[in-house]
């Protein structure tokens, strides 16, 4: 912002009194070299000449401070203070984006960058709760009221699946924390069975923002919000994003997705849905 000047009135014109308002000159006489009279300079002329002079004064003095604050921008705070984000660190474009929402029908899912963390619902987190056996899955969007299942591992170390003669079953990894407590909770489900569709044949049809209901043993309902739902291969299988602690109380769902190899007899990925509690309730009397 350019100085401002203390002998200029609101009209730009100067104040009674200034030294210019009484000014005069002399005129050369000619041969003789003799002043003649002092004569009283044209005011109007005068004003003007001291206007247009005040004008350029000040175009020159803006300008002479735009190219001070371009020269040193750290000094006058015109630096962007902002610290630009690592691309590389990034999911791929579509993963985990609110925007696109992905697994809606007929959108693809992309697996998210190894780095990523887990996606965030767009509301706040809930305070976490005791641990309390989970009783029922609710997801009302996909028609999914089933009950819940506890289950371990395998000879081999791998999370066990629930039976696959109840297609309607969930199960839930007993050896971490339960729906509602702080951390993640995981629960599996099978996609179909070799005769019909199964309990989450359509979990890739959750979007960001819609709501799951855990029924626990202590008579509340954990009610969850959807952050992202990506499709992994079983290869490269992000551990780190679904079972990483959490402060938060946590949820995952996973079950099959990807093409069928007939060769092995399974799916080649997984289906992933990560949400976070952002609610409770008691449940009804029928719950």
């Amino acid at each position: 912002m350019p100085p401002e000047y203390p002998y200029q009135d609101g009209q730009g014109v100067q104040q009674p009194g200034h030294p210019y308002a009484q000014q005069v000159y002399y005129q050369y006489a000619g041969p003789g070299g003799a002043y003649q009279e002092p004569e009283r300079a044209d005011r109007g002329q005068m004003m003007r000449a001291v206007l247009i002079l005040a004008a350029v004064a000040g175009v020159v003095t803006v300008v002479a401070g735009l190219l001070l604050m371009i020269s040193s921008p750290e000094e006058y705070n015109l630096t962007d203070a902002r610290t630009p984000l690592k691309l590389q660190a990034q999911p791929p474009a579509g993963a985990f984006a609110p925007s696109v929402g992905p697994g809606g029908p007929g959108q693809p899912l992309t697996q998210a960058d190894p780095t990523a963390p887990p996606p965030a619902p767009p509301l706040p987190a809930a305070p976490a709760m005791q641990p309390s056996t989970p009783r029922r899955l609710i997801i009302k969007k996909l028609g999914i009221n089933a009950p819940i299942q506890s289950v371990g591992t395998d000879k081999k170390g791998a999370i066990q699946t629930p039976p696959i003669n109840n297609p309607n079953l969930v199960g839930w990894y007993r050896y971490g924390p339960t729906p509602g407590q702080a951390g993640p909770a995981v629960m599996l489900g099978h996609k179909d069975t070799v005769s019909r569709s199964a309990v989450f044949a359509r979990l890739r049809e959750l979007q960001y923002g819609d709501t799951i209901e855990v029924t626990r043993m202590d008579g509340t309902v954990a009610i969850f919000t959807v952050g992202g739902i990506e499709q992994a291969a079983k290869e490269t299988f992000p551990t780190n994003r679904v079972y990483g602690n959490a402060d938060a109380a946590e949820l995952r769902l996973i079950t099959c997705g990807g093409s069928y190899n007939h060769i092995t007899g399974h799916y080649v990925d997984n289906v992933i849905v990560y949400a976070r509690m952002t609610s409770t309730r008691r449940a009804s009397s029928r719950g």
